[in-house]
Formats: C-alpha cells, structure tokens, sequence
C-alpha cells in the first residue's frame, strides 16, 4: 500500500486483512520510498494514491509498469478528473478506485484487478465514456458564489441583500461582476450558466481573499463544511440547501480555511472529513473546537475506522459517521439537533 495518509492506510489494512488468500506485505508514504519497496517486496497487487509527496504519476507509473510487467496497479484516489483518470489508465495502471466509495467496493476492485480484469469505480464509467472539452470556471470569491447561488435559487436582489445582509447596491455591483465573469446578459442566462455550469460553486477561495469575508446574519444558522475533495463539498451542500434552505453553507479545503472561516463565522455546526489533502482532519477538530467552542463538530469519513473514530471523539468531535451513511434524512437529523 502507497498513501501519504497513514490514517488511510490503516482503514484500508483493516477492510483488506480479512480477505482470504491475501497479505499485506508493506506501506509506504511518499514516492521516493515506493519503488525501493516494490523491489524489495515483489508484490503481485500495488495500491497505490498517486497524490504522494515525490511523486509524478504518469512518468512513475509509466517506469513502474516497464519494470514490472505483471504486478497489478491498482489507483485508489479522491479525484475523479477524467482526463486525469484516462492518463493514468494509458500509462498502465489495471484500476481506478475511489475514495468516497464503500469499503466492500474497494475489497471487490482488489479482487478483481488481482484476478486479471480492470476496475473502475461506476461513478467515473459515464464521465469516462461522455467525457468531453469543459471551458476553463472563472475563479470566485465565496461572496460571489454565495449571491450565484441564491439568485439561481430565484431571490430576487432586495432578498439576496437581505439574506446576507449586504445593501441592494453591493448586490447589483457583485452581479455586474458576475456578468461579466461568465459571460452572460441577464440573470437568466446566469442562472443556467450555473446549472450548467455546478463546479462554480464547488471552488475555495485563496486565503489572501478570506479577510473580506463578511460575517453571516446571527440570524442564520451557519454550517461549515470542511473537505479536500470540491465534488463532495458540493454534493453536501446542496443535500443541506435542499433541506435547510434558510442555512448559509461555507466550505473549506484545508484546516487553516476552516480555522479562519470559524473565527469569522462562528458556525453551529462544522462537517470535518478525517483526510484533509495531505493534513488530520482530527487536528482540524482540535483546532476548531479550540477556535469555535461552541460549534458542533461531526467528523465524517469514506473509512468508518474504530480507531478514527475513538481518536475523533477525544478530539472534540460530536459524532462521527461514515460518509456512505450521510444521506439527507441523517443529515437533517444532525442539523436540526445543532441548531434547534
């Protein structure tokens, strides 16, 4: 196993181990230390996340596969770019595995490379089979994803100003920014840009923009979710909009934006995924408990480990849940538990 997450590593020796017929002979961290062990260890199957420290995926893979013709490459990863996919495909890894999906998937996509075939997660098999050109997404401010995504929503601009209490005038100079930015003439065209268009509001904005952030109306229940991965970050937050639609949603990629954004926003309720990059999602909930005591922290992870689990709840966290699990209904329960 290759994954710069020792966390990782150890969800996955716990969902593997079990297995019949199969050892875990080694784990490695980073790229430098990967094909040293692949030549001391020899081992039919690598499962490997290819974003490790020292590491260039296409070319080391490519080296790895001419060195060693028949071991079994199998990609196990939180990104699900089909370009990026379709590069490592042709440079001769057997399967692309990824990590929001259930533990059992990942046990069969073992099996199944290590019996010959190739395995792709059924998430990517459309992506791959329709991929197509995508236009380069204008970069965001979180104020101006914030008034995008009401304004799809249909509020007009005097319920934007009110809803993130800001003056009409701010609105309509954000919006004729907005236009510009996407290109369109009308809030019309801009609300199908955005639905064409989801990855918008998917973006973190860069940290020298976090001081003009403005605070959410106390009024307003505030959730922050805190995840590397912008796909999920987006799935969560239009799951928690649908239900709780009076709620103002902040993401964050890292620990030093979720920290930032606490401070400012004093959330009721903070959603910390266990891996953040190449950070401990459960540092992150000490930090943050530590900056916001009063929020609520419920650590989510695609590797419902006992042992994350007990660690996250020393932490500080509330609760923890498998990401499989958080559907809309256990969301609503957890929100309107935290807010009331």
């Amino acid at each position: 196993m290759a994954d710069d997450h020792a966390l990782v590593r150890a969800g996955i020796r716990n969902a593997l181990e079990g297995m019949p017929d199969l050892e875990i002979v080694g784990e490695v961290g980073d790229g430098a230390s990967l094909e040293p062990a692949l030549a001391e260890w020899q081992p039919d199957c690598l499962l490997i996340d290819v974003t490790m420290p020292a590491f260039e995926p296409i070319n080391a893979i490519r080296r790895i596969r001419g060195r060693y013709p028949r071991l079994r490459i199998l990609v196990v990863s939180a990104y699900d770019d089909d370009v990026y996919v379709q590069g490592l495909l042709g440079a001769g890894v057997n399967g692309y595995h990824l990590k929001d999906q259930p533990m059992s998937d990942l046990r069969l996509a073992v099996m199944r490379v290590l019996a010959g075939e190739r395995w792709i997660s059924s998430s990517l098999v459309d992506k791959l089979l329709h991929a197509r050109q995508v236009t380069a997404v204008p970069s965001l401010s979180m104020r101006q994803q914030d008034i995008l995504r009401l304004l799809a929503e249909g509020l007009d601009n005097r319920a934007i100003a009110q809803r993130l209490n800001l003056s009409v005038k701010t609105v309509e100079n954000h919006l004729t920014r907005l236009y510009r930015q996407l290109d369109v003439q009308s809030r019309l065209e801009a609300a199908t840009h955005v639905r064409d268009h989801p990855e918008l509001l998917a973006q973190t904005p860069p940290e020298s923009e976090a001081m003009f952030i403005d605070p959410a109306p106390s009024e307003q229940p505030v959730i922050l979710v805190v995840d590397d991965n912008g796909r999920y970050r987006n799935q969560l937050r239009r799951i928690i909009g649908k239900i709780f639609p009076q709620t103002m949603i902040y993401e964050a990629g890292n620990t030093a934006e979720a920290i930032h954004l606490a401070a400012h926003m004093t959330p009721q309720i903070a959603f910390v995924d266990v891996v953040l990059g190449d950070e401990d999602g459960i540092r992150c909930t000490r930090r943050l408990r530590i900056e916001s005591p009063v929020t609520r922290i419920v650590l989510i992870s695609a590797y419902p480990d006992r042992e994350f689990h007990r660690l996250g709840l020393e932490a500080g966290a509330t609760a923890f849940v498998d990401k499989k699990d958080l559907d809309a209904a256990t969301l609503q329960q957890i929100i309107a538990d935290a807010i009331g």
